[in-house]
């Protein structure tokens, strides 16, 4: 576009310019020319021309020309007699939406506007009375960005899991890495982050566990040594979870309980035990609640934006994903991409993370279920001294029946066994073994004996959404062929 009167093209200053991402663009990459607005001489500055290309490909990434009539169902409603129904065209009119997308002048946003109706002008629409973009009457609306390619390469992802490549897929590894890239600095709506820390001095201090146990006697060992027996298995019985794969030990936890007893899924007549175990140290958990309201800063005028944006759309999801229940019979295929998941979270050294923090798919609430990754999950042994004796009692017998009274004693030995001598005569190969400890794991969890808990399942309860089904007998009234 040129000035009225003369050659000289018209400018825009990045002075002029509100857009933070844009006034830097026109400083960084525009010419030092007189601005046709402000009058300033000495300024980087763009062509109304180069300024109409960022406002077109912003426009094209995120907004969209609202119809200029209404459809079908608005006009039956508007030409309804009872109703009082109004169609009222949606969206702001286009220069106002390019003036307030740019933080620019009415008088710049309208020269950029005749700029791009010249270049999406249509002479065939125009002699047909048919609007077409940046018509000086149109409207413009944000549209919603969607999920775009984050949703195709998500089920490309859980189909080669299933299909192709279960252990080493670099195309899976790929979009894993893109996926969770810069979640340390992931921000909510609230502007808290997506990763949340848990141990002493934070809200999540310690968690629930619980297993339950068919047979009545086997209960016992877990009474008296709950850190063996109600911590993470070993790993050659360790069973696949949601987070989890066949012999990889992790420590699923929750935050209630109730939660715990639900999560394992007792069936009635069973035992369960619970135990509370405190983190004792800080970790680093990703939580997928925080997750699904995820917010992604930036700017229209940024082309890469969009990706960003469809990006946090589709980790607002993600959490729903994880945690869809999975029927005992597809546990082993319906939770590859979960427990792909969790080994690339594992593993990754920034952000260091320890664990995640999810809802239960079992029992609903504001209680959460947190999984500690293996290199977070050594329980620490009880202080237990040699040679102690431990009996467990769940009960006596009293004139009208039997009383349940769970009880553990522990009896030490009258004399505690000699510490052992420093200048042992051992060979040294003998003493390096001794002290060799073959778990390099530091200790993150403390089992509190004293919170201990049986539960007997005797009944189960369960919450649905009743539907209706309706029969229907009717005559065919079709020829047979």
């Amino acid at each position: 576009m040129q000035l009225d009167g003369d050659d000289e093209v018209k400018r825009v200053c990045f002075r002029c310019i509100g857009n933070a991402y844009l006034s830097a663009r026109v400083q960084r990459e525009g010419e030092i020319a007189a601005c046709s607005y402000c009058g300033g001489s000495d300024d980087q500055s763009f062509t109304i021309d180069e300024m109409a290309d960022c406002v077109a490909l912003a426009f094209e990434q995120h907004y969209a020309r609202t119809p200029s009539e209404p459809n079908s169902m608005q006009y039956a409603m508007q030409n309804d007699w009872e109703s009082d129904y109004s169609w009222d065209r949606e969206g702001e009119p286009v220069d106002d939406a390019i003036a307030d997308a740019a933080s620019v002048d009415r008088a710049i946003a309208m020269d950029i506007r005749e700029v791009l109706a010249d270049r999406f002008g249509d002479w065939d629409a125009s002699m047909a009375g048919e609007e077409t973009e940046f018509d000086g009457e149109s409207m413009y609306e944000r549209k919603s960005v969607g999920s775009g390619r984050w949703t195709r390469e998500w089920n490309e992802f859980e189909r080669s899991l299933k299909t192709e490549a279960r252990f080493f897929s670099r195309s899976a590894m790929s979009h894993l890495a893109e996926l969770f890239e810069g979640m340390d600095d992931l921000k909510t709506r609230n502007k808290t982050t997506v990763l949340v820390e848990a141990g002493p001095g934070f809200p999540i201090a310690s968690l629930y566990r619980a297993r339950s146990f068919p047979r009545y006697s086997d209960i016992h060992g877990a009474l008296a040594r709950p850190d063996l027996h109600l911590g993470p298995p070993p790993a050659s019985v360790a069973r696949a979870g949601r987070m989890n794969a066949h012999g990889i030990s992790v420590f699923y936890g929750a935050t209630d309980p109730l939660i715990a007893l639900a999560e394992v899924r007792p069936p009635v007549g069973c035992s369960v035990a619970i135990a509370r175990f405190e983190i004792a140290k800080s970790v680093t958990l990703l939580d997928l609640t925080s997750l699904s309201d995820a917010m992604m800063n930036g700017s229209i005028f940024d082309p890469t934006f969009l990706d960003r944006l469809q990006r946090a759309e589709f980790l607002r999801r993600i959490g729903d994903r994880i945690t869809v229940p999975v029927m005992p019979d597809d546990e082993n295929l319906g939770y590859l991409a979960t427990q792909a998941i969790a080994d690339f979270l594992a593993t990754i050294d920034q952000p260091d993370i320890d664990g995640i923090l999810f809802p239960s798919v079992q029992a609903k609430g504001d209680a959460r279920n947190v999984v500690l990754f293996h290199k977070s999950s050594r329980v620490r042994p009880m202080d237990i001294p040699a040679g102690t004796k431990i009996d467990v009692n769940d009960g006596f017998s009293t004139e009208d029946g039997w009383e349940t009274d769970y009880s553990v004693y522990e009896r030490t030995p009258r004399v505690p066994p000699a510490p052992p001598n420093p200048a042992s005569s051992a060979p040294w190969f003998q003493q390096a073994f001794d002290i060799f400890d073959p778990d390099p794991r530091e200790f993150t969890l403390n089992v509190d004996a004293q919170s201990l808990e049986v539960h007997v399942v005797e009944a189960v309860s369960y919450q649905t959404e009743k539907n209706r089904v309706r029969r229907q007998r009717f005559q065919d009234s079709d020829p047979p062929f």
